[in-house]
């Protein structure tokens, strides 16, 4: 017998008996007093996610150490809104060094926008969306290196805590690549990613993306509703740019019959099909439909030109109506998902700081943090041009490319569809 699971973030398989013995012996731990063994059998996460926890309870910051120095860094949000940066920068400031915030992103490090935050700066910061500090999406070049440099130097900046997207990606590449021509910048540079379009390189998962796929269905859920008392075709346009992990995922948890994605590409063949496919359908009795398209699927078959085509095509066996889900995508408040990814990945991006405190001038002192295979890990900032395709802005390998059969499979019609009768029209 075996135990079908997730581990790591992938699916794997384990011998149900052990899965039982740990349990057991789980249970004999904690009837016994021994918490350490306890929390050593529930593993590193979990031990993990507790100190954090004893972190963010705590009513008063955590003292300076004995022989500890206290580092004065740079926090900020760059790139678009994403549900989850307060409370990553939230983690940040209780750690219990002296952080110093950046308003709207980069253009703060170079407008000198900052200020010096305290304990109570960021209470009732977790559960909140948007970002509290503000964010943009300016990558700094020529003279604005040279005012970040002046800024770091005026308010004694020992490191930078970026949360943010692509925009900060590139922009703390920049800041690692210049540090030859600005001494300012030889200090600890750790990214969190922090994006509704997961689309950064060096974790599966960013901050945002599970707030945002939460969002998508349920308004597709509701939009399922209105097109089955009305016999239509909806035809949902989600964002991503050019990575289609909220298109897939949304399409799977929904139940969508297509999904049309930039690294799969749409074709006209692929157009006939689909329309086919429906019209067999609601010939059939079908009462619904339903495509998500990611916003930059196709530069020419875009979600006007699919719901005319479709239209069209239909004919009077079905109508079509299009929903731009738009912005609500990058609002919300974060699920608790994102919110402990977020104070998870914040957490360690804090201990990276400390560790590379003096470390400031080497390779290794400028990082990103993620998610891989459920643990979290560091990418040096010299492999992101390695890592990411730069014209569309993602991942060379994505790890959810690998559900599309299950999206393929899902949309599939029943058995013996093809062997039904054609439903008489209501004359």
């Amino acid at each position: 017998s075996v135990l079908v699971g997730i581990h790591h973030n992938k699916i794997t398989v384990l011998p149900l008996m052990e899965c039982v013995d740990k349990t057991h012996e789980l249970n004999a731990a904690m009837r016994g007093l021994d918490f350490l063994k306890a929390m050593e059998l529930r593993g590193k996460n979990f031990q993990e996610s507790f100190r954090t926890l004893r972190t963010l309870i705590r009513s008063m910051p955590h003292p300076p150490v004995p022989g500890k120095e206290r580092i004065r860094f740079a926090v900020l949000n760059a790139g678009g809104p994403a549900p989850g940066m307060n409370a990553a920068v939230r983690l940040a400031v209780d750690k219990g060094h002296i952080p110093v915030g950046v308003y709207r992103g980069m253009r703060g490090l170079i407008t000198d926008n900052l200020q010096e935050m305290e304990w109570m700066s960021v209470s009732g910061w977790a559960p909140t969306g948007g970002s509290e500090l503000g964010t943009s999406r300016k990558v700094p070049s020529g003279g604005d290196l040279y005012a970040i440099a002046k800024t770091l130097e005026k308010h004694g900046i020992d490191a930078i805590l970026m949360v943010g997207g692509w925009a900060g990606y590139q922009s703390m590449l920049r800041l690692y690549q210049e540090r030859a021509n600005f001494p300012a910048f030889n200090i600890p540079l750790i990214s969190v990613p922090a994006s509704i379009n997961n689309n950064l390189p060096g974790s599966e998962l960013s901050i945002g993306a599970d707030t945002a796929l939460n969002s998508i269905v349920e308004v597709v859920d509701k939009i399922k509703q209105s097109a089955v008392a009305s016999n239509r075709c909806f035809i949902v346009e989600v964002m991503g740019r050019y990575c289609g992990y909220l298109a897939l995922m949304s399409s799977i948890a929904t139940g969508a019959e297509r999904v049309y994605l930039h690294e799969e590409g749409v074709t006209l063949k692929d157009l006939q099909r689909d329309i086919d496919m429906l019209k067999e359908g609601f010939e059939h009795g079908k009462r619904l439909g339903l495509m998500i398209r990611n916003e930059n699927a196709n530069q020419l078959y875009t979600t006007p030109f699919l719901s005319a085509l479709f239209e069209e095509e239909g004919g009077s066996l079905f109508d079509v109506r299009i929903s731009v889900l738009g912005h609500l995508q990058q609002g919300g408040d974060p699920t608790p998902y994102d919110r402990i990814l977020a104070t998870r990945l914040a957490s360690k991006a804090i201990d990276f700081i400390e560790a590379h405190y003096h470390k400031g001038e080497t390779d290794e002192s400028a990082a990103s943090i993620g998610l891989l295979s459920g643990d979290v890990q560091f990418t040096s900032l010299y492999e992101i041009p390695r890592l990411m395709d730069e014209k569309t802005q993602r991942p060379k390998e994505q790890w959810w490319m690998g559900l599309r059969p299950i999206a393929k499979m899902l949309a599939q019609p029943g058995p013996g569809f093809h062997n039904l009768q054609p439903r008489i029209p209501n004359l």
